[in-house]
Parts: C-alpha cells; sequence; structure tokens
C-alpha cells in the first residue's frame, strides 16, 4: 500500500507563484511515474503534467512554460512549480501516482487565482 499527502495551495494574485507538494509513504519502491491533475470548478478533472522515474515529462499545452513538476527521491516527494498564474489555473490540484497497475489519488488542495 502507499499513502499520497499534499500541502500547498491557497490564494494567490494573477501572475503570482505557488508551489505545491506531494509526499509519498508505505511501499514507495513500488510507484513508477507520478502526475499532477486538477479539477476546475464545474469541469471535468484535467490532466496536467506526468513525471516517469526516470524523469521523462509531459505537460498539457495549457501549463507549458510556467509549470514545472520535479522529484525529490531522498524525500519521497514530487512538487509542482506554478508560476504566471492565471485565474483559469483555478482549480481542486491532485498528486497521483501509478503503484502496481492500480491508482493512488492524494486528498486535494485548492488553488484560487484572483485580483
Amino acid at each position: 500500500q502507499v499513502q499520497l499527502v499534499q500541502s500547498g495551495g491557497g490564494l494567490v494574485q494573477p501572475g503570482g507563484s505557488l508551489r505545491l507538494s506531494c509526499a509519498a509513504s508505505g511501499s514507495i519502491f513500488s510507484i513508477n511515474g507520478m502526475a499532477w491533475y486538477r479539477q476546475a470548478p464545474g469541469k471535468q478533472r484535467e490532466l496536467v503534467v506526468t513525471i516517469t522515474s526516470g524523469g521523462y515529462t509531459n505537460y498539457v499545452d495549457s501549463v507549458k512554460g510556467r509549470f514545472t513538476i520535479s522529484r525529490d527521491n531522498a524525500k519521497n516527494t514530487v512538487y509542482l512549480q506554478m508560476n504566471s498564474l492565471k485565474p483559469e489555473d483555478t482549480a481542486v490540484y491532485y498528486c497521483n501516482a501509478n503503484w502496481r497497475g492500480l491508482e493512488v489519488w492524494g486528498q486535494g488542495t485548492l488553488v484560487t487565482v484572483s485580483s
């Protein structure tokens, strides 16, 4: 079993920055690939970015050049650095991991971009 615990989120002005964290515990050696999703109010959940154990990343077009995913294996943590935030980035953000062929989710954290 593996658990994902998120931190970060909050209110930020347009053009501002925020960093989300997702710490994994349990059978972390079975994780191969992690991702960030988001769900805006009244919208379906959207895949934002993925990262493999080898460090390969893939971003949705709307965040390219603004968001960066990274991993700290020593801390068993994945991050999402969000820069140049826009109101349309407002959503609940979820981290996700592939664990033994199953999908494991963090609890979600709200990011609100507003002036």
